[in-house]
């Protein structure tokens, strides 16, 4: 039977499609109202509240910890000081990346961490094979909930409730309370926006639920599912495993399996030289750099309007726009005098409303990387293969300032 989550019993009466999912043994709601379009825009426009529970969740803790995650993680655990909050992922020995997560520092030997798989067997054997005597890593996944508060004005619900996030600045996080309920409060998110993800005890998850909910009912708060989260999150170029790439542990060949930097995330080791840690991967992360050996590298892909309602119109139907996001595999090809011609592929593919154009997330190769370069993007119409004009561009497709923006007023 799947679980639900500390935040159900606030959450099923406003299910008004009556649709859960399946979200790592959890319910969840893909959508909540039946326009998904107006849970994407309580997201852009106002402020939405998500339950992101599922989520695996672990603690790390003690005077060893740190080397245990100089170990573990490919990014360097050391550029996150106490307060703060860091992207990360980590990789096998040939490079390639088993997972990502988010992982926050709330003391000098304290660190939160979350992840989309389970990772505590896979975190313990390296301590064992360390011989880290002086580390522990709990699995808290059911000791707290999370909720996501995403939007424009979701500094102005959270400042409501408490004054300790209104200087958090981007990927910081601070402890503090709602009430007499002590809170974990990052400025971090999956949206791409302006926005803080929230860590509740167990025990606490109604009363936190409903403080947000009534801070927020002036700003036209709004529950939503993980179908709008998505839209979201590829507007904002951000990848999610198990669709835009696998993990190394589940692939069976290498072709199944990416590197962080295939993945367009080589900015995390911008000063690789100056750091002495052996992380696992490193020499294979190294050589990948040095002798620029990517097999290809994650794009944006913006679709011409014109060339995606010509195919559909010959076809004698209107271009889908309404509601349209898809996880698939959509071969591309190359621009050429040899016809379908195969180059990459794409995983994510959305017609975004607020960009008022198809965008897609993709694979190509080194040398049709560049912004700008023309591809074919194959559809099915009427299920029949027709290919459409894209154009390569840079990741994230939507960046508003307000995402990174400071909201103390400070510098």
């Amino acid at each position: 039977m799947p679980k639900t989550t500390a935040f159900h019993p606030r959450l099923e009466p406003l299910n008004e499609t009556k649709i859960w999912k399946n979200w790592s043994g959890f319910l969840v709601a893909p959508q909540y109202r039946y326009s998904l379009t107006n849970e994407y825009y309580a997201i852009r426009s106002s402020v939405s509240l998500l339950d992101t529970s599922p989520l695996f969740k672990y603690r790390i803790s003690g005077p060893d910890s740190i080397r245990l995650l100089e170990r573990i993680m490919s990014r360097d655990i050391n550029r996150c000081k106490v307060g703060g909050a860091q992207y990360t992922v980590w990789s096998d020995q040939k490079g390639f990346v088993i997972q990502d997560g988010v992982i926050l520092r709330t003391s000098e030997f304290e660190f939160f961490l979350t992840a989309g798989e389970p990772t505590l067997r896979y975190f313990k054997s390296i301590a064992r094979e360390m011989q880290l005597e002086e580390v522990t890593v709990d699995d808290i996944s059911e000791a707290y909930g999370i909720l996501a508060l995403q939007g424009p004005h979701a500094h102005n619900v959270i400042s409501q409730i408490t004054n300790d996030a209104t200087d958090l600045k981007y990927f910081e996080v601070v402890s503090t309370h709602i009430g007499e309920t002590e809170i974990i409060v990052s400025r971090t998110g999956y949206t791409g926006d302006l926005g803080y993800e929230i860590w509740v005890p167990q025990t606490k998850a109604i009363d936190v639920w409903d403080s947000l909910m009534n801070a927020g009912e002036g700003y036209n708060i709004a529950p939503i599912g993980t179908t709008a989260l998505k839209m979201a999150r590829v507007e904002a170029g951000l990848l999610l495993m198990g669709v835009d790439f696998e993990s190394s542990r589940f692939a069976w060949v290498d072709a199944q399996r990416e590197t962080a930097i295939e993945l367009g995330w080589s900015w995390m080791f911008r000063d690789l030289e100056k750091d002495g840690r052996n992380f696992i991967g490193r020499s294979a992360i190294e050589a990948e750099l040095k002798n620029k050996t990517s097999r290809w590298k994650t794009v944006g892909l913006e679709i011409d309007w014109h060339s995606y309602e010509a195919v559909h119109l010959e076809a004698g139907i209107l271009p889908p726009k309404s509601d349209l996001y898809r996880e698939t595999t959509m071969s591309i090809y190359r621009r050429s005098e040899t016809p379908w011609e195969y180059a990459g592929y794409a995983t994510s593919f959305l017609f975004s409303s607020l960009l008022r154009k198809p965008i897609a997330i993709a694979k190509l190769p080194l040398e049709l990387a560049n912004d700008g370069t023309e591809v074919d993007l194959e559809l099915s119409v009427i299920r029949k293969p027709v290919n459409v004009l894209a154009k390569v561009t840079s990741l994230p497709f939507f960046k508003p300032q307000r995402k990174t923006a400071t909201m103390g007023g400070g510098k």
